[in-house]
């Protein structure tokens, strides 16, 4: 499929060449097929070989002609964010706390124990987890005031 300026796709000549993306594509469409069960291992490898022969849109559609199109649609990627809010969470919720316990232990006259190190870590993420309830619960409520539902939780609507 080539994108359009609109936006519109169209499918491409079939005397077109076909680029390395189109392949990859075509791969990953048999990929899925082979998952579903729809191809056994043999004739993965034996469709493969094809598409990196194949020259051509034509002799791409070839290889993927018996298998039903709605079917083996890939999915779509995962949110390039999600990675990214998991590490602020680690760091949040660990991290954080840590070198601020590092920075709060008091420099008396003698030696702080692994107990007293302890004790003002579970102190210190305590009070980052409060502190980070408290703002999830603001957000929400700033939400609901400015009239957006708030977002529930992954699977709650089932």
């Amino acid at each position: 499929m080539i994108a359009e300026p609109g936006g519109n796709t169209v499918a491409p000549d079939g005397h077109l060449r076909a680029s390395h993306a189109d392949r990859e594509q075509v791969i990953g469409t048999l990929k899925v097929a082979f998952v579903q069960g729809r191809l056994n291992a043999d004739e993965l490898d034996a469709r493969v070989d094809q598409v990196f022969a194949a020259r051509t849109y034509a002799e791409l559609a070839e290889v993927t002609a018996d298998i039903p199109a709605g079917l083996t649609r890939t999915r779509p990627p995962r949110d390039p964010w999600r990675a990214t809010k998991v590490a602020w969470g680690i760091v949040y919720a660990l991290i954080v706390p840590g070198l601020v316990t590092v920075a709060a232990l008091p420099g008396g006259p003698g030696p702080i124990t692994a107990g007293e190190v302890a004790v003002y870590f579970v102190v210190i993420c305590v009070f980052f987890w409060l502190l980070g309830l408290f703002v999830m619960a603001a957000a929400r409520r700033a939400k609901r005031l400015a009239g957006q539902p708030p977002r529930s939780a992954p699977g709650a609507d089932r």
